[in-house]
């Protein structure tokens, strides 16, 4: 399995950016989304660049604008649920992402990131990677997986995860032949792996290696290509085809960075020169690992091809992870004067937040203690087998976001039924998330996985827990072999659409206000674990009549999960939440369903104020 990293995830500024006004446009089946105000600055990365006399051919980013000028699409969103598709630009010109407009327009469904678009003229856009000479037809990234702060605005990242990859043939003004160049990117030091390769730069014009010198990509991660290596990485290395250079071959001296976010440069006179540099993307300068010859045996000169990857190797070698937001490449080689004044801007940029697993991402622990696993080890495309192994909590593919959709999702996919089928014995699988039937499973009280489209449950065959047991929907019967517990818990739909949320970002302490909010599936404290007592549980604590109070009115809260029966809840035929203690129902004050709307219990109405659907 992939090594992975877990860190805390930080999740601010949602109240904050949840009151900008997002205003969609539909275009031919596209929303468009309007700018809102913002903080813009003044002299970005591709301005410096462009002042030093090496201008950028390449600018991406799905945080902000790489030009000061800068008014356009950051990146294209395709939703799940219709195919739908929406450009998600700026809060102002300059400035940083419009994320709300993702959370409005991806809500109760998961999308893709389809396009992450060229700021620079040269419109070197980058597109979903198609198969190569060392890997299949990638997948986009789950575009709500890592969320981040920049400029003290929420945005999100480009999630890496195995057989996700992106491509622009032969760009515009990209160098070609042993021309110079310079590029970097923002990435992280936390979410990496040693799977090939978690590039960002140039590679060939087809999706196969043509040989040595043929790409100049610049390349995180934790493979010692040339041994020795100093310490153990993630080091920043040039991948120039057939070999991760950290230096002219081997180079103890590279040491490599692990911060959390990570500024990881290259440059290349593709003649004879070359060099390395890193640091720390929130604080302090770059660190020159290599300045040097290049290699000998075919990289002097270099032989580039012009087109543009992010996320795999030339081949679409694609077993890498990793977390991008933000990077350039420019024509000609960059001085290192414009090189640090690239990394004081980054560095003022504030970026925050974590940036390896998705917060709500979690095992899901089957029979015998085991854990639904993809097979393949993390390098799961579309129909890869989906089985029991041994939980590993560094395996990308065994920790699964329980989506607003009611779908199961990892690496980039979604637990599915085979064909869509129904019948019993029909097994399961990792597929392309499209919020079909198959792909729905609810979180029962006695510990199964329904998939209401064919009315059976996730099972183990023969209630088997060997590693590699290949699972199946089976007519539910309440046994040891269909108990699976999502253990990241799932989002409780209620009133208007809107989801159970805690107020006060994921920090709710005894006391905190429970209410209605916008749906976000990154939103920790809006995924709910279904306990085995009835209780409903996020950030430690339950969900909990205040006083334990029985009279109609009384509000509800976050406070210690105590097993008292102001705790219990129980779903009931007509979409309510009954609390048998009191014999009434979790309820919408009123009936709002704004943002903030405070919960409570009520007299059993069936009314729409009292509908909740526990995911």
């Amino acid at each position: 399995m992939s090594t992975v990293i877990d860190r805390p995830r930080i999740r601010p500024w949602r109240r904050i950016v949840s009151a900008v006004a997002a205003v969609l446009l539909p275009v031919a089946g596209t929303a468009v989304f309007a700018s809102a105000p913002a903080d813009a600055a003044s002299s970005l990365p591709c301005d410096i660049y462009a002042a030093a006399g090496t201008p950028c051919v390449a600018a991406h980013s799905t945080a902000r604008a790489l030009y000061s000028g800068y008014n356009g699409s950051l990146y294209q969103v395709r939703r799940a649920s219709d195919g739908a598709t929406a450009e998600i630009g700026l809060l102002s010109p300059g400035g940083y992402a419009n994320a709300v407009s993702q959370d409005t327009f991806c809500a109760h469904t998961s999308c893709l990131i389809t396009v992450v678009h060229d700021q620079s003229p040269q419109h070197n856009d980058l597109t979903i990677e198609g198969p190569g000479t060392a890997g299949g037809q990638d997948s986009g990234a789950n575009a709500a997986a890592l969320t981040a702060v920049a400029g003290g605005h929420k945005v999100f990242g480009v999630y890496i995860a195995p057989t996700t990859g992106y491509r622009h043939y032969v760009g515009a003004g990209v160098a070609q032949n042993g021309r110079p160049e310079g590029m970097y990117m923002v990435a992280s030091g936390t979410h990496v792996n040693n799977g090939c390769c978690f590039d960002y730069g140039n590679v060939e014009a087809t999706i196969a290696d043509n040989g040595n010198g043929h790409m100049d990509a610049v390349n995180l991660g934790t493979t010692c290509f040339f041994p020795p290596c100093g310490g153990s990485g993630p080091w920043v290395a040039g991948d120039l085809e057939n070999g991760l250079f950290q230096g002219n071959y081997s180079n103890t001296g590279n040491l490599g960075n692990n911060s959390t976010f990570v500024t990881a440069l290259l440059k290349n006179n593709g003649q004879n020169t070359f060099a390395l540099k890193g640091g720390n993307a929130q604080s302090g300068g770059l660190t020159t690992w290599y300045d040097g010859t290049l290699p000998s045996g075919g990289y002097m000169p270099m032989h580039q091809e012009g087109s543009i990857v992010l996320g795999t190797g030339g081949d679409n070698s694609n077993a890498s992870v990793g977390t991008f937001f933000e990077g350039v490449m420019t024509a000609g080689y960059p001085s290192d004067a414009a090189d640090n004044a690239v990394q004081s801007d980054i560095v003022s940029v504030g970026y925050t937040g974590s940036t390896s697993l998705p917060a709500t991402a979690a095992t899901v622990t089957g029979p015998g203690g085991t854990c639904v696993d993809v097979a393949s080890d993390d390098l799961g495309g579309n129909t890869a087998p989906v089985q029991l192994w041994g939980c590993q909590s560094w395996a990308v593919d065994q920790h699964w976001t329980h989506n607003s959709d009611d779908s199961l999702s990892t690496i980039g996919r979604c637990l599915d039924v085979v064909n869509g089928g129904t019948a019993k014995g029909t097994q399961v699988q990792l597929y392309d998330c499209n919020s079909t039937g198959a792909q729905k499973w609810l979180q029962q009280a006695n510990g199964s996985l329904l998939n209401p489209q064919s009315g059976r449950c996730l099972d183990s065959p023969q209630g088997a827990t060997g590693n590699g047991t290949r699972l199946e929907i089976w007519d539910c019967n309440g046994s040891g072999a269909q108990t699976f517990s999502v253990n990241g818990g799932g989002v409780v739909d209620g009133p208007g659409g809107q989801c159970v949320d805690v107020a006060n970002d994921d920090n709710g302490v005894n006391g905190t206000p429970v209410q209605l909010w916008g749906c976000q599936s990154y939103a920790v404290d809006q995924h709910w674990y279904h306990n085995a007592n009835g209780s409903l549980e996020t950030l430690g604590r339950c969900l909990d009549i205040v006083g334990n109070g029985t009279a109609p009115g009384t509000q509800v809260e976050l406070w210690d999960c105590d097993g008292v029966g102001g705790q219990v809840w129980a779903p009931q035929a007509d979409g309510s939440l009954l609390n048998p203690q009191s014999g009434r129902c979790l309820d919408a004050t009123d009936g709002a369903t704004g943002n903030g709307t405070r919960l409570r219990i009520s007299d059993c109405d069936g009314s729409p104020a009292q509908k909740f659907t526990l995911s």
